[in-house]
């Protein structure tokens, strides 16, 4: 193994605080793909007997579809296929590259002697496999219940993808708790669609529509995994984020707020539509503190970010 693939594992995702030297052998028997952007990795039902780290690049995966904003963004030292090769099962999710990509593909017999012979490669890989677990709506996914679908359907926005304020109103407050109970921080980050009325008023609700779905495409692919996204109501958004301390939810609410800033509106309906900005405002965890109480502080900060000039992040306080 040359010493920059060395290095590129060492200290990243599976690998993290892994005497990487050791296993040299096996990871040699390792191929490496690049794949290019757009390309499928993974399909639902489909059978994978391989575990893929990303070297570079990046990896989105979708429950539902492409069309719908991606679940999860897999990024540099992280992971995707460890379900389906664990369990024997097909792949549960859609995983497409978003960029070229390149990554080290593990067939599950060197996985599993990995495992077999590094105590800290199985904790990280555990460690991954009980965040998978712990993110609710993953967890509720599966191919073959139509129950479920229906379910689902009862749960998601029509219009953007996302979920919707009925599915918030459940998943909120057990992440909160959860954290509560882990003694972790966390943050909620309301999130509104500067001048909104102006902009249907000018160019039509199909404009307007179509900005929403760009809007809440761009914000659900710019989060971190464990990070919960919704639509709580007309053009405005709910963004909840575990284990996030204050500067740390105001550094990613800012790099939300900048990424819909920059944002291409070129292939809307209407050609004339500019840059479209949004407000945010960010409520972090109290003691006790109930989902109704996080919503009002942070549309609370929300109310200054826009009457201080829009496309701003306040944080309550």
């Amino acid at each position: 193994m040359d010493s920059a693939l060395r290095a590129r594992l060492a200290g990243n995702g599976l690998f993290n605080r892994v005497d990487v030297a050791a296993l040299e052998h096996l990871i040699e028997d390792c191929a490496h793909w690049v794949v290019a952007a757009g390309e499928t990795l993974l399909e639902p039902g489909t059978i994978n007997d391989c575990l893929y780290v990303v070297l570079r690049g990046e990896l989105r995966v979708y429950l539902s579809g492409h069309e719908a904003p991606a679940h999860t963004v897999v990024g540099v030292g992280e992971c995707v296929g460890e379900m389906s090769v664990i369990n024997g099962q097909g792949a549960s999710a859609l995983v497409i590259a978003a960029v070229e990509s390149e990554l080290l593909v593990m067939p599950q017999e060197i996985l599993w002697a990995l495992i077999e012979r590094s105590h800290g490669f199985a904790r990280n890989l555990l460690a991954i496999l009980a965040g998978r677990i712990r993110m609710d709506n993953l967890a509720l996914v599966t191919t073959a219940s139509r129950s479920l679908e229906f379910e689902q359907a009862a749960s998601v926005d029509a219009l953007t993808g996302l979920h919707n304020r009925r599915w918030m109103s459940d998943a909120f407050p057990r992440s909160i708790r959860r954290c509560e109970q882990d003694g972790a921080p966390l943050c909620l980050v309301m999130a509104d669609i500067d001048s909104f009325r102006r902009l249907n008023d000018a160019h039509g609700h199909l404009t307007g529509d179509a900005v929403l779905r760009a809007v809440a495409r761009r914000l659900a692919e710019s989060l971190r995994a464990p990070d919960l996204i919704a639509r709580y109501g007309g053009e405005e958004f709910a963004i909840l984020l575990p284990h996030t301390a204050t500067e740390e939810g105001l550094r990613i609410a800012e790099r939300l707020r900048l990424s819909v800033e920059l944002m291409s509106l070129a292939k809307l309906a209407d050609g004339a539509v500019g840059r479209v900005t949004i407000s945010c405002g960010v409520a972090p965890l109290g003691l006790d503190t109930e989902l109704e109480t996080l919503v009002t502080a942070a549309e609370g900060a929300l109310r200054r970010a826009k009457d201080g000039g829009r496309n701003k992040v306040e944080v309550a306080g």
